[in-house]
């Protein structure tokens, strides 16, 4: 497994933990990683944990990357909303364990889960893409129009408004924040273990139905995307 993104099996329990650097930038290099760690996941018929480093998920997209070039930014854009889409139709239960801030692209990791924890703190949570001059990404705003509540999804989305984790978990970013960074991975293994006792062929075909109008929607915002500049 890459060092970009680890992969630890216990208990019938994957835990992915995004590595690469300060900021854990999500760059192609990552996403296939990432990807390659969800087919271990799959293969291990495990509930999935990803988190990253102390104090921060990720702050978002590789700048490097997407500095190269208008192509290169929208290649990883794509690489990325498809890698939402796949977390969003994954077999079997996603928690993400927040450990601090999640910004911009880390901020859609929590959108594409299935229970997230954060950790109170100093921390920055949400969807800065206006703010730094990025036009959001049409699987952005179809991403963020479903999981965050309908007013904060203006304020997110439109005016580009980041949250602390107790306003994240309002807004539909989190569903829970414990008081420690010391009960972060505790909280996310007890869920994973309650989550280990549903009927995962169940939990697969009712994720597909409920959320098949999102995928639908998705797959035709990737192809709009994949010609629309970002900026």
């Amino acid at each position: 497994m890459s060092d970009l993104v680890s992969y630890q099996l216990q208990d019938g329990i994957a835990t992915l933990t995004l590595n690469n650097g300060k900021v854990n930038a999500i760059s192609p290099a990552v996403i296939d990683a990432f990807n390659q760690a969800l087919d271990q996941a799959t293969q291990d018929k495990a509930v999935v944990i990803i988190t990253g480093q102390p104090g921060i998920l990720s702050g978002g997209y590789d700048l490097k990357e997407m500095m190269k070039g208008p192509q290169n930014a929208l290649d990883l854009v794509a690489k990325g909303s498809t890698m939402a889409r796949r977390m969003l139709s994954h077999p079997f239960p996603i928690i993400v364990a927040c450990p601090g801030h999640a910004v911009a692209k880390g901020a859609f990791i929590l959108l594409s889960a299935d229970y997230r924890i954060g950790v109170d703190g100093p921390f920055n949570l949400g969807l800065n893409e206006v703010q730094i001059g990025m036009t959001m990404h049409h699987v952005g705003i179809e991403l963020a129009r479903d999981r965050l509540t309908k007013a904060v999804f203006q304020r997110s989305v439109i005016n580009g408004e980041m949250f602390n984790p107790q306003g994240a978990k309002e807004a539909g970013f989190l569903d829970a924040v414990v008081a420690t960074p010391e009960e972060l991975m505790p909280a996310a293994l007890a869920m994973a273990q309650q989550l280990k006792k549903i009927n995962m062929t169940a939990h697969a075909k009712t994720k597909l139905k409920s959320r098949q109008a999102l995928l639908d929607t998705l797959d035709k915002a990737i192809e709009v995307d994949k010609q629309t500049a970002l900026n």
